[in-house]
């Protein structure tokens, strides 16, 4: 067994050999690292000494408090970064995340998630708005629908209205597929020349239309009151704490002012990150074709995407199609391939993705068929070729 000046023999040795040495002479005394942390000399730093601290500090001699992943704050938008598992080995973290404002969703919050879904433009469809009841007046000519619960719409009969019979109303909309929604904003109207409006309401939600659930109060018990209007024409905005991300938006009335009368919009946006396919019933026009006037030796394909209103959109992946008449089209395949060829979009709104054909081929008609995009199939391109 080696003496305890072997030891301390080796282990000069061995801090000799990475370069710091264990010193308790006058430099290290007079460096005073803080907090107990330990000197350690080092021939190649200035200062020539380095401080070992203990865990929760930092700085050159142990004075600063350890401060995370947090600082600076990697969050946008004003927002909270929270350090969630605070496990870390000297002065690295493992994992945080950002607490975003009402509005905005991302990894570091730095998207905005509070576009209006489309009831006030029409691109939310009839047929896709229901309720429990509507209101029938004036000899049954007035029909006070669910499809009429629009955002500023004008008109004699603008909004949706609930029976006098119905006890427990709520109106709905089926968004087609999972979106992530942040907000409603509601308005009144006016029936037989008086003001009707809600003035508290709740929010329910599903993924498949049969289950619903309420959006909850944050620190409360039981299900969240949202405030609603004062009147028939303002509008009122409500964010949820928490952004869904589901296919059906419920709205409960809770108290109404005379009449259960409502316009809206909702808030938000696509599931940002995502991409999604497109359904079945959209092939039929999502799609674009390019006549190039006569048959053409068509040898690539440069794409880009674009950003509308702030918001990235571009495709992601796709298929072409070409032919002679506009009529009947064949799908591009790789040489000896059985199956379709599916090309690699872009990865953001502003680069060019070029794709060379394998084969050329000739063609007047071609067709770029998106088969994954991200927000909105979105598409800027051009042909190589002769």
């Amino acid at each position: 067994m080696p003496g305890p000046r072997l030891l301390a023999a080796l282990c000069g040795a061995l801090l000799c050999a990475s370069g710091l040495f264990a010193f308790s002479g006058d430099f290290c005394d007079s460096s005073q690292c803080l907090h107990g942390g330990t000197c350690l000399l080092d021939q190649d730093r200035k200062p020539p000494f380095h401080c070992l601290c203990p865990e929760g500090f930092t700085g050159l001699i142990c004075n600063e408090t350890e401060r995370g992943p947090c600082f600076p704050n990697p969050c946008h938008s004003d927002a909270e970064c929270h350090v969630i598992d605070d496990f870390h080995r000297g002065d690295v973290f493992t994992q945080y995340i950002c607490k975003c404002p009402h509005g905005y969703t991302g990894i570091h919050c730095e998207i905005v998630c509070i576009s209006p879904l489309g009831m006030e433009t029409g691109a939310i469809a009839d047929s896709q708005i229901s309720a429990s009841s509507m209101h029938i007046g004036f000899m049954g000519l007035q029909r006070w629908a669910p499809d009429l619960a629009r955002l500023h719409l004008t008109g004699i009969v603008n909004a949706w209205t609930s029976s006098n019979y119905d006890r427990n109303p709520w109106i709905q909309v089926n968004l087609m597929r999972k979106m992530r929604v942040t907000g409603v904003v509601t308005q009144g109207a006016s029936r037989a020349g008086s003001a009707e409006y809600l003035k508290t309401f709740k929010v329910a939600y599903s993924t498949n239309g049969r289950k619903f659930q309420f959006i909850q109060g944050a620190g409360e018990s039981g299900d969240k009151i949202f405030m609603g209007n004062v009147d028939n024409s303002g509008l009122k905005v409500n964010l949820f704490e928490t952004p869904l991300e589901v296919q059906y938006v419920r709205l409960v009335p809770v108290i109404c002012h005379r009449g259960c009368t409502l316009r809206f919009e909702l808030l938000g946006c696509e599931l940002n990150g995502e991409l999604w396919p497109p359904l079945s019933l959209y092939l039929s026009y999502e799609e674009l074709a390019i006549d190039l006037g006569s048959q053409k030796r068509v040898t690539g394909i440069i794409t880009q995407g674009a950003r509308d209103f702030g918001h990235i959109q571009y495709v992601a992946a796709y298929k072409v199609a070409y032919g002679d008449d506009g009529v009947n089209w064949t799908e591009y395949r790789d040489q000896g391939a059985v199956e379709s060829k599916i090309f690699p979009g872009n990865m953001d709104n502003n680069s060019h993705k070029k794709n060379m054909f394998e084969v050329p081929f000739l063609a007047r008609f071609v067709r770029i068929l998106p088969v994954a995009w991200h927000n909105r199939i979105t598409l800027r391109v051009e042909l190589l070729g002769c």
